[in-house]
């Protein structure tokens, strides 16, 4: 019994953030894939958000006002979460804004927690929208993961079949580095989050 209740508070929570809400997205497929792998894992218990779905405002509040309802609620999720994974597309060399918005309405939230990136696009892969989220994410007191999953031409990664992404496409090998990577911090963060408040 006793390494059974280890094992389960050993189990690190993780919030995937599909930060696409445009339509015809591809973000859902690469969400859908990325999640399938981190729940292959077993110590990672996983939390798909879509900001398509959360109907967070696009209008910031003032520091008086009163939260919205669509706003508390995700920040619950959030809060519970020991890691972030933000799936992201690249648009004109930065990423979509309804994900800094969504970014914008939280602040402790994120902070001292691992955060890293998937991000697809055209040639460079997600390469700019993942530069410019790791200056926003470190001034919010958040640990940006160096190892980020990119996807250069990502429609040239479906398989005869129809499925995506093929067998042997690059990226099913970096996603493993990135979650051990993401895992670690996860956990050394977490554990000092117990230990001591972080200084605001």
């Amino acid at each position: 019994m006793r390494r059974t209740q280890t094992a389960e508070n050993d189990r690190l929570r993780l919030a995937v953030i599909i930060g696409s809400t445009r339509n015809g997205r591809f973000g859902p497929t690469v969400a859908g894939w990325f999640t399938a792998r981190a729940r292959r894992r077993g110590d990672l218990d996983v939390d798909l958000i879509d900001l398509a779905e959360t109907g967070l405002p696009q209008t910031l509040i003032d520091q008086d006002d009163p939260v919205p309802a669509r706003v508390l609620a995700l920040a619950a999720r959030l809060a519970a979460a020991d890691a972030f994974v933000v799936v992201t597309p690249e648009y004109n060399r930065s990423f979509p804004a309804p994900l800094k918005t969504a970014i914008d309405w939280y602040c402790e939230e994120w902070r001292a927690k691992p955060v890293a990136f998937v991000a697809y696009g055209r040639e460079s892969g997600g390469l700019h929208a993942v530069g410019q989220l790791c200056q926003i994410f470190t001034e919010l007191d958040a640990v940006t993961i160096r190892d980020a999953v990119l996807l250069p031409r990502y429609w040239e990664l479906f398989a005869a079949d129809g499925t995506w992404p093929k067998a042997t496409a690059d990226c099913n090998t970096a996603v493993a580095a990135t979650l051990d990577r993401l895992s670690w911090w996860a956990r050394a963060l977490r554990d000092a989050r117990a230990r001591h408040a972080y200084p605001v």
